[in-house]
């Protein structure tokens, strides 16, 4: 055999070591990982499942936050976020009133600060830069729902913000989730018991005014994303009525009126409660936790929702499964849905062209009462 042809085989068997099964991609790093948290009573702990480059997970490894969970479920959404540059991991401990942050490693997790919420009972959590706002679902007499700012360090510390704290629309209120506008602007509050939408502008210093409130489309507005060109995709758990779950899209403003686009597409399952729109702002998806189903949307350019799959089931996540929350990873390609109930995770790869969901994997070994899912 010529030296060519020599070097051409030896080429073909090193693109081949690649691809087969078994060979030497498994001794390579992780593809990223996926992360959730036990919420649990006496010590609340962040999992970590390393993902393969289909997307599927390994064994998790255990990193205590320091802090309590409730060990039941918080009706929220964000109480696990990653920042912008995947740096730090953010936890909310809902049992002893306090936010984790840890240094996110190639090889797992070091926790790094635990500070109290400015609240009681942090639900969900938003950072964009060097800030972060925590929502605190206090829903006692004298100790009402707020929100509360920090800044944080390139080292994932965090100091509380002076004169941060607001309150939301009114007390015991129910309220869902916390996060950013895209350009970190705004601050968007959902209030599931007063069906209400709240947003914050925020101030140079870091401190925020409002809220301006907003009348919900539909009825229990839980979680909510952000698709491109200002707009905001609610879902809507219709108080868990069978077949009620609905979607609606708005426009938000530059001063925070938000503009309704689409009013409560219906998803045809039940309490469909937590969302993500796809990084080109085509797809979105929504859990219907009491459905064991996934719903896939259309997002038009102009933020107009219609369903992916006709009657609205584009993923199973498994016979008496209850799945809550949602991520995508960060090349789109994987959807993760945290089961709380029967303790699991489920796996479904992503058509970027079509949006369609292919169910991948499913791990169990999670506590009831687990909460937040976040990838990378």
């Amino acid at each position: 055999m010529s030296t060519f042809n020599l070097k051409k085989l030896f080429s073909y068997t090193a693109v081949l070591s690649t691809l087969l099964p078994g060979s030497a991609i498994a001794n390579q790093p992780p593809r990223g990982a996926v992360y959730t948290m036990t919420n649990a009573t006496n010590a609340n702990k962040v999992l970590v499942y390393n993902r393969d480059a289909q997307g599927r997970l390994g064994a998790p490894q255990r990193y205590d936050t320091g802090g309590k969970g409730t060990g039941t479920s918080l009706g929220n959404q964000n109480a696990l976020v990653l920042d912008q540059a995947n740096r730090c991991l953010y936890a909310v401990n809902a049992g002893s009133n306090q936010i984790s942050s840890f240094l996110v490693k190639a090889d797992g997790l070091l926790l790094a600060d635990k500070i109290n919420s400015g609240g009681s009972r942090p639900v969900s959590v938003s950072v964009n830069r060097n800030l972060l706002y925590v929502l605190n679902a206090g829903g006692t007499v004298g100790n009402s729902d707020n929100i509360s700012g920090f800044i944080v360090d390139k080292n994932c510390k965090m100091l509380p913000l002076a004169d941060s704290t607001r309150p939301l629309s009114a007390a015991n209120t129910a309220p869902a989730q916390v996060q950013f506008t895209p350009d970190g602007q705004r601050l968007i509050v959902t209030e599931k018991s007063t069906n209400k939408i709240s947003t914050y502008s925020v101030l140079p210093s870091g401190r925020v005014t409002g809220p301006r409130v907003f009348v919900s489309a539909g009825t229990t507005p839980f979680g909510f994303a952000f698709g491109k060109r200002d707009q905001l995709l609610v879902s809507e758990a219709a108080a868990g009525a069978a077949n009620g779950g609905t979607v609606s899209s708005y426009l938000v403003k530059p001063n925070g009126d938000l503009q309704l686009i689409t009013s409560s597409l219906a998803t045809t399952e039940t309490a469909t409660c937590w969302v993500v729109v796809s990084n080109d702002g085509r797809f979105a998806y929504v859990t219907n936790t009491g459905s064991e189903s996934i719903s896939g949307l259309r997002v038009s350019f102009g933020g107009n929702l219609s369903l992916l799959t006709a009657g609205g089931r584009t993923g199973l996540t498994g016979s008496g499964t209850t799945p809550i929350d949602l991520s995508l990873s960060n090349d789109g390609l994987n959807l993760y849905s945290l089961d709380n109930t029967r303790g699991t995770v489920a796996v479904f790869r992503v058509n970027l062209v079509t949006g369609q969901l292919v169910k991948l994997q499913t791990i169990a070994g999670l506590p009831a009462g687990a909460n937040g899912i976040a990838a990378r």
